[in-house]
């Protein structure tokens, strides 16, 4: 397991990483991220190395992204997204290329933009935006390709303001056949900075942490 970057006590953003080795219980230091960074978001893809994307430092939101190669124990840096997020979320899809969804900017707007990280060639690319602007959201990889994205804080994409966002049920998954996402069912109750796990049978788990509710 890989545990890269975050913050210290002092609030300050992390460059450091450290490897779990299941069967000692330890922890070991490996090679250090080429940004200090926390709140990104970190992606295994399918040849064994790891996306870390977006997240935050001392300057704000961050655009950068690298990737952590598992057999020389470094870090790469690798196309930059097209907008500096944090709070956003990233999901590799069947293929192996990454949804990265929604999110903050430095000035804390709420970010309605996605992007599709290309594993083969090591860039992003602008794709179809939510329909409503979302951070601190879910998403999951569903059976079918598909990706459910849902809660967050949100608000409508054309009025954005500070006033306007709020927790929010709202859902919408999103077709990378086509590039776009679709409103879908909302949740029972409004949640952010929660989880949503694919269950064996195709359902999806949502819990919240001290809120002691389970959804499927």
């Amino acid at each position: 397991m890989l545990i890269a970057g975050g913050f210290d006590t002092g609030g300050n953003s992390l460059a450091s990483a450290e490897l779990y080795i299941p069967s000692t219980g330890t922890f070991v230091p490996t090679g250090s991220l080429n940004n200090a960074r926390g709140f990104s978001t970190a992606t295994a893809l399918m040849d064994g190395t790891v996306l870390i994307a977006g997240g935050w430092a001392a300057g704000g939101a961050l655009a950068s992204a690298e990737i952590y190669d598992p057999f020389t124990a470094s870090f790469n840096n690798t196309g930059s997204l097209n907008a500096a997020r944090v709070r956003n979320t990233a999901t590799l899809l069947n293929g192996g290329n990454v949804l990265i969804v929604g999110g903050e900017d430095s000035a804390s707007n709420i970010l309605a933009s996605a992007e599709i990280y290309s594993s083969a060639t090591g860039a992003f690319t602008p794709t179809g935006s939510l329909n409503t602007a979302r951070g601190d959201h879910a998403a999951t990889l569903l059976t079918n390709g598909t990706v459910l994205v849902e809660g967050g804080f949100a608000c409508d994409p054309s009025n954005c303001l500070a006033s306007e966002v709020n927790m929010s049920p709202s859902a919408e998954t999103y077709d990378p056949v086509v590039g776009s996402f679709s409103v879908t069912g909302s949740l029972a109750i409004a949640r952010q900075v929660h989880t949503a796990t694919l269950l064996l049978d195709g359902t999806i788990i949502v819990a919240e942490a001290g809120v002691g509710i389970i959804q499927v």
